[in-house]
């Protein structure tokens, strides 16, 4: 989630529209959201969708799927997506995270299973971290998904190549 304004002190007496709220655990945001596809060998990111706050997960996945992955890892939020991973990417192994429903909690092997793709997934984690925190983009700017939409696709390119200038300093120059 990216904050956004939820005061109405302004010009037009409201909030942004194309702005919602969402609720996580017993928190309640209001922003848009970022959804990121990254290269789990490089940590580069290579889509960006920007969508409101209220807007599911698991809708975006098509458009985050290039279609040549031969595995997709997800959080839990991405469980029983196997249909659309299998249309978007047909040579994709679906590596999501499986979580419990109602009191039919995971087993310990589950859980097992689970933390050791949490180790894969976090490298998600550092490419949203160095938007975030390197390029301070923990709040909207503008008003509007898209003009926010093009900031974040900047600070996605810029990301990468913030996780890269190690290797590009050290390449021989002509």
């Amino acid at each position: 989630m990216i904050a956004a304004p939820s005061s109405t002190k302004n010009a037009g007496q409201s909030r942004d529209p194309e702005m919602h709220q969402s609720k996580k655990g017993n928190q309640w945001y209001f922003g848009m959201k970022a959804h990121v596809a990254v290269d789990a060998k490089s940590k580069l990111i290579h889509r960006v969708v920007a969508t409101s706050g209220n807007v599911h997960d698991s809708k975006v996945l098509p458009s985050l799927l290039h279609g040549k992955e031969s595995a997709v890892w997800g959080d839990s939020a991405y469980a029983g997506q196997s249909e659309v991973i299998e249309r978007a990417a047909p040579w994709a192994q679906d590596l999501t995270q499986r979580r419990g429903k109602g009191y039919k909690y995971l087993s310990q092997m589950q859980r097992t299973i689970n933390r050791s793709r949490s180790k894969v997934r976090a490298r998600v984690e550092h490419a949203i971290g160095t938007i975030k925190r390197i390029f301070n983009f923990t709040k909207v700017r503008y008003r509007g998904l898209a003009k926010n939409g093009n900031r974040l696709v900047v600070a996605a390119a810029l990301a990468n190549l913030y996780m890269v200038r190690r290797q590009l300093l050290a390449s021989p120059r002509p």
